[in-house]
């Protein structure tokens, strides 16, 4: 037996977990209404499969019609989910792992105009900022009603194979009639005492097992301290804690800290890239300390070595490595295997959840196969032929073609103008909060370097470069150039610079900057917090009703922390029209799309940020020599099909582009395009 404290066996109640390490409950947003259909059990089946001991599904499943899916929850409140649930736990039980659900009552953390358009409730008057539902408060027959909800939905999670249930208890109903900061009911419920606080969720767990018996495994995931002024105090929650301990009618404790009303306050509970990893963990070890309970933990805890140590010095009994999980399913099988240094890196970009947040489904940044698990590898299988691939390009597109194309067999060689790799992640990596990507491209060059690809770095490929290597297949992944025209004008902008200027350093901030969003993205902030940590003026302008959409909530946190202590302003709802230099400041012309209004103003230096414009004079340059002329077959590639597409007689490779070198999309885009193409080459 290993000696490493993470692959110890660890007995709860009667359930021998295999190893420490658990992935807590999350809501990938895959159901199918309602339904954890084949999706959602090959996603959780694939980490079980490596070795995962404790699979928490769900995120949570719903008990009541009146706590709607925001978040494209399980439905545990309709029968027909038992059935779905045992197709599940079958899936995963296959492999070795156990599996439980979370389940909850949203309480106010939804809204009233989804599902059968029932307002929701609370035990607050007040509205969550996030969901901007405002409540009934909750009467007695509500309370009841809800109470015999969730007994019937742990019985029909039971029957559906469960291994276990975990009640949800922070920023969801349960918790929002124990927190002070959310409960405005008077009587045996009300606020006045810890104990009518503690009552609701108490009732919920008396209920749950009187249903489900003694043997069944039930757990809450909880807040002990709200970190907010009013809120559960840390010695408040160490209180509870021993409340809890003291039912006899728990089998866990899975401990958060914090608040997830807002999105700084869930920034603070699930910290995103740039912040402190594993914020909480000593915490979590007080509660275990204080309670002598079996004690489960999740927040940011992305590496091997934090939950080793996690174990290994008392803090907790099970590790969740949930966003590390949907980055590499196979970190237990890479640590059984001492292969920790192949473990594929969770680098915090949250795109994973900030996608949840926004009715969007769960997917990892840079590894396109999770959440994609019925129709895309997470281990890349050889080709029958070897073949000599050229790829031009080595950003995140271009490696990722690379990897799996080494994977595969084949005799790869690529192409870089830089001096090293990285494209677009190294100039994201320019600021120190965001210096965790550099990862995606990190860990690409060691796969590459362990499978003999061929780098050639400082070398602007011409058709000549390609064509002399005879190649079979060639990928373009040459990214894309800042564009300067702005919408619609035809012409381009000749005294604007683009927030690549600023965020690479190579142009200093002026005393008054405007950016011009129009694409929304990460380098309008990003090159906004460049300007204005150097003392610049800075006003952030976009056409949209809403700055940065597409900075989505979890990331435009730390952006807004940097921001908003400097000189800093947002105007939205404008066009950038025209910029003309009168002396040496720039006058912009400014419109709006919402009338024929216009107005001028000056500024010093004026950044646009609108995406970029294909770099792909090579891709043009070689399409007449290639078999397909580029041409993708995309029926082929939706499906998983090689591509056969055959359209010049006289060819010699065929010929494809990927990433920003067919059009400005994200990093995610590029990776995604360059798996499902090449795991077919």
């Amino acid at each position: 037996m290993s000696a490493d404290p993470l692959l110890q066996p660890y007995q709860l109640k009667h359930l021998t977990l295999r190893n420490r390490i658990m992935t807590t409950a999350h809501e990938p947003a895959y159901p199918v209404d309602g339904m954890p259909t084949e999706r959602y059990a090959a996603y959780h089946a694939e980490r079980a499969k490596a070795g995962v001991a404790l699979a928490m599904t769900a995120g949570s499943a719903t008990v009541s019609r009146d706590s709607p899916p925001v978040f494209n929850n399980i439905l545990a409140y309709k029968d027909e989910v038992v059935p779905w649930t045992r197709q599940l736990t079958d899936a995963i039980h296959e492999h070795g792992c156990a599996v439980m659900i979370q389940l909850t009552h949203l309480g106010r953390r939804t809204g009233w105009n989804k599902g059968d358009w029932l307002p929701s409730m609370s035990s607050s008057k007040h509205r969550e900022p996030a969901h901007r539902a405002f409540p009934k408060l909750m009467e007695d027959w509500d309370i009841e009603r809800v109470i015999s909800d969730y007994a019937d939905a742990a019985e029909r999670m039971k029957d559906g194979g469960m291994d276990g249930i975990e009640l949800q208890v922070y920023g969801h109903l349960l918790d929002q009639f124990w927190s002070p900061l959310t409960n405005d009911l008077t009587g045996a419920y009300g606020a006045d005492t810890l104990e009518n606080r503690l009552r609701f969720p108490m009732d919920v767990l008396s209920a749950i097992r009187k249903r489900v018996g003694g043997e069944f495994i039930v757990g809450f995931r909880y807040t002990a301290d709200e970190a907010q002024k009013g809120g559960i105090t840390p010695s408040e929650g160490l209180q509870i804690s021993k409340k809890l301990a003291a039912t006899g009618q728990l089998d866990f404790l899975n401990v958060i800290r914090g608040r997830i009303h807002t999105d700084p306050a869930m920034t603070d509970i699930i910290p995103v890239q740039g912040m402190k990893s594993a914020p909480h963990l000593d915490f979590a070890g007080e509660v275990r300390k204080a309670t002598g309970m079996p004690t489960f933990h999740a927040s940011r805890i992305p590496d091997v070595a934090t939950a080793r140590h996690a174990v290994q010095a008392g803090l907790l009994d099970m590790v969740g490595m949930t966003r590390a999980h949907m980055a590499d399913p196979h970190i237990v099988q890479k640590i059984v295997e001492g292969r920790e240094d192949d473990i594929r890196p969770c680098v915090g970009a949250t795109y994973c959840l900030d996608r949840i947040y926004q009715a969007g489904e769960a997917l990892c940044i840079h590894n396109p196969a999770t959440g994609r698990e019925l129709s895309m590898p997470h281990t890349i299988p050889p080709a029958d032929i070897c073949q000599k691939v050229v790829i031009v390009g080595a950003g995140p597109g271009g490696l990722e073609a690379a990897r799996v194309a080494a994977e595969r067999g084949h005799d790869v060689t690529v192409f870089e103008a830089a001096d090293a790799p990285g494209g677009q992640i190294r100039l994201t990596a320019q600021s120190p909060r965001r210096r965790e990507m550099i990862g995606i491209i990190d860990w690409r060059m060691t796969q590459c370097a362990a499978r003999d690809v061929t780098f050639h770095f400082n070398t602007w490929a011409e058709a000549a470069d390609v064509t002399a290597l005879h190649p079979d297949v060639v990928i373009i992944a040459t990214g894309g150039l800042p564009n300067t025209e702005l919408f619609e004008t035809g012409h381009e902008q000749p005294d604007v610079i683009t927030t690549w200027d600023l965020i690479s350093g190579e142009i200093k901030p002026a005393e008054h900057v405007l950016i011009y969003d129009e694409s929304g993205d990460h380098p309008g902030l990003q090159s906004a917090e460049v300007a204005a940590i150097a003392g610049a003026k800075v006003e952030v302008m976009t056409p949209d009703r809403t700055f940065a959409p597409d900075i989505m909530g979890m990331n435009l946190v730390p952006y807004m922390r940097s921001l908003q202590d400097k000189d800093v302003t947002f105007t939205v709802a404008r066009r950038l029209l025209n910029v003309a230099r009168t002396g040496n400041k720039l006058t912009a012309t400014i419109g709006t799309d919402y009338s024929d209004h216009t107005h001028e103003a000056t500024y010093d230096q004026v950044v646009v940020n609108y995406g970029t414009l294909p770099l792909d004079d090579l891709y043009f340059d070689l399409k007449p020599l290639s078999v397909n002329e580029g041409a993708v077959d995309q029926a082929a590639l939706i499906n998983g099909a090689p591509q056969t597409i055959r359209r010049n007689p006289s060819g010699t490779f065929r010929l494809f582009r990927i990433g920003d070198a067919v059009s400005a999309r994200n990093t995610h885009a590029a990776i995604y395009d360059a798996l499902r193409l090449m795991k077919d080459i």
